[in-house]
């Protein structure tokens, strides 16, 4: 067994609860409301739909988990695997540089719901998954290297389940090498034009981390060292790395560092937003005819991710719609706020939208590259056509590390969500029932109350 295979087991078995900084608890409720609330709106979504229509009926099993909202009892990776999906769909929810760390989230939610566990524990396996993904992701370099976000959020949520699953040391080890052997991923699922792959990718991927739990729970080896053996992924992908050292070792618990997200887009882009509100502003009655160009300057991961390649500039899917700046602009400039409903259909393929995106220029600013990835900033000029030059900035806007967002905006986010379906009684007790998740002597009534 290679060395970061037993330090990442060794951290899933022993890392306790009490070791925990005293206020992180209560951050990770909040960032498991934010999880729930952005499920929530995607509770009717295609890929959620395609998974219960797979598994619907199938007997759970000796691993059984339970869906978000209406409880359906089912093979643990299935319920795991809806409950991801719907976690995902909307680019909502919460993110470190690289990935998405609660797409791991979905199976420590559908075991919750069928077995007795302790608010405590989900904690625990929560941060366990969180601090395991920040880790790997950061010494990885994966997505640099082109590769996809599902090898990191697979290995983390392996660590976290493994946890809430009660495996040994041995049964975890194996449980993280049959993950990583079997869960290496290619980024073309975010890449050109996007699909609704783009959001099942990670949950696919927690899937098989979830599955692989399963295996090893009963005994299934995993291979020797997909890290360090030859032909790991050391040999073959990324050279030797070692991560950060890990909290049960004395390092630094880094949960802090998850950005939750205001708007339902790509994290990019969220700086372009406050921008465009900005500009709206001072432009107040003037057209978009009296325009002559839009100036963005961002850092080269932005201009990369969300800018890069023509499918950005005529973007024909949600997807693609939430991961192009031109778009994101153009509309949080015409209409406002974004929201969910500012990607729907009829909107991304607004033609009235194109002559703006069209003036949209994107460019990459070596001020705002050398800050990066410690901040999020975008800086635009905007050219009238009788030569008035109006400038809007935007530097870690609500949400991001440096400025996170209050529980009290995490409560308005959720209800904004919720309430069309709930109503605002009832979100507002879901809400204040998970805000006290540490105490929770067992998560079940916390997952009955959220059916539908």
């Amino acid at each position: 067994m290679d060395n970061l295979t037993q330090e990442i087991a060794r951290f899933s078995c022993d890392w306790k609860y009490d070791e925990i900084v005293e206020h992180i608890p209560d951050l990770l409720a909040q960032h498991i409301i934010d999880s729930i609330g952005c499920a929530l709106a995607a509770k009717n979504t295609l890929p959620a739909n395609i998974g219960k229509e797979i598994s619907f009926g199938q007997t759970p099993g000796k691993f059984a988990g339970k869906t978000l909202f209406n409880a359906q009892t089912m093979p643990l990776d299935m319920a795991g695997f809806i409950n991801s999906c719907m976690i995902r769909n909307y680019d909502f929810n919460d993110r470190f540089p690289g990935g998405h760390p609660s797409d791991g989230l979905g199976a420590h939610l559908a075991l919750a719901g069928s077995t007795k566990i302790t608010g405590r524990e989900l904690i625990l396996s929560a941060l366990i998954t969180y601090e395991t993904f920040i880790r790997i992701t950061e010494a990885s370099k994966l997505r640099e290297r082109g590769w996809d976000q599902g090898f990191a959020v697979g290995i983390s949520a392996v660590a976290g389940l493994s946890r809430l699953l009660g495996l040994s040391f041995e049964q975890t080890a194996n449980a993280i090498s049959i993950t990583g052997s079997a869960t290496v991923p290619l980024r073309v699922s975010r890449s050109g034009a996007l699909t609704a792959w783009k959001n099942v990718a990670t949950p696919f991927a927690a899937r098989n981390a979830t599955f692989a739990a399963m295996l090893a729970a009963e005994g299934m080896p995993g291979p020797d060292s997909i890290f360090e053996g030859r032909a790991g992924l050391f040999d073959n992908i990324t050279g030797p790395f070692i991560i950060d050292p890990l909290p049960h070792q004395g390092g630094k618990i880094r949960f802090e560092e998850v950005q939750i997200k205001y708007w339902p887009l790509e994290a990019s882009g969220q700086p372009v937003v406050w921008a465009a509100l900005e500009l709206r502003e001072k432009l107040g009655s003037s057209s978009i005819e009296e325009i002559e160009v839009i100036k963005i300057f961002c850092d080269s991961q932005g201009k990369h991710e969300i800018a890069g390649g023509p499918e950005k500039w005529d973007p024909q899917t949600r997807e693609t719609a939430d991961h192009s700046m031109p778009y994101i602009f153009a509309r949080t400039f015409a209409d406002g706020p974004p929201s969910i409903a500012s990607f729907s259909e009829a909107k991304v393929l607004d033609p009235t939208l194109r002559p703006l995106m069209k003036k949209i220029v994107v460019t990459i600013d070596e001020d705002i590259e050398a800050m990066t990835p410690e901040n999020l900033a975008v800086r635009v000029v905007t050219k009238m056509k009788n030569g008035t030059i109006l400038e809007a900035k935007s530097r870690n806007p609500p949400g991001h590390p440096k400025n996170p967002m209050t529980s009290e905006e995490i409560a308005t986010k959720f209800s904004k969500q919720a309430e069309p379906i709930i109503g605002s009684n009832r979100a507002h007790e879901i809400i204040h029932a998970w805000a006290e998740l540490k105490s929770a002597p067992d998560v079940r009534p916390l997952v009955l109350m959220l059916n539908i």
